[in-house]
């Protein structure tokens, strides 16, 4: 059963906790490897630059827009395809187990990118304008999260 009161906050904490693994990853690129080092890897590794661009594009929206809740279910399919390929990348290579370098936390964070697409944006997000594809038409399509 689903509690009505508490179901806002899960989102909550769901959404801040996508953020900060966000969040992290982009201080990472930035501060500690290099942007320069981490796009150059890629690169050299066979990656077209639309992929990096939109990996950096998806995680700097994770970063931002999720902490803000803006747009949380959008943000989410959009930084899911990244999830998707960085699991596959380290379940192929290292196997399923995160302590041996595996797939196992982003396993994990690809689930939570799905269940924030399904909760919605929680309490305390900011209130946005209606998306096009949301507004009017039947009773029942407004924006309700």
């Amino acid at each position: 059963m689903l509690d009505h009161r508490t179901a806002p906050y899960a989102a909550l904490v769901l959404r801040l906790s996508l953020a900060f693994f966000f969040i992290a990853h982009v201080y990472r690129k930035f501060a500690i490897i290099g942007f320069d080092n981490w796009w150059n890897r890629l690169a050299k590794d066979g990656y077209a630059d639309w992929m990096l661009y939109y990996t950096l594009a998806a995680e700097s929206a994770g970063a931002i827009l999720l902490l803000l809740g803006i747009y949380s279910r959008y943000v989410s399919l959009f930084a899911l395809p990244v999830l998707i390929a960085v699991t596959h990348y380290w379940a192929t290579r290292k196997g399923f187990w995160f302590g041996d370098g595996g797939a196992e936390f982003p396993f994990a964070w690809t689930l939570m990118l799905v269940a924030q697409a399904l909760l919605g944006d929680g309490a305390y997000a900011l209130r946005v304008p209606a998306l096009p594809w949301e507004r009017g038409g039947a009773p029942g399509n407004a924006r309700t999260n």
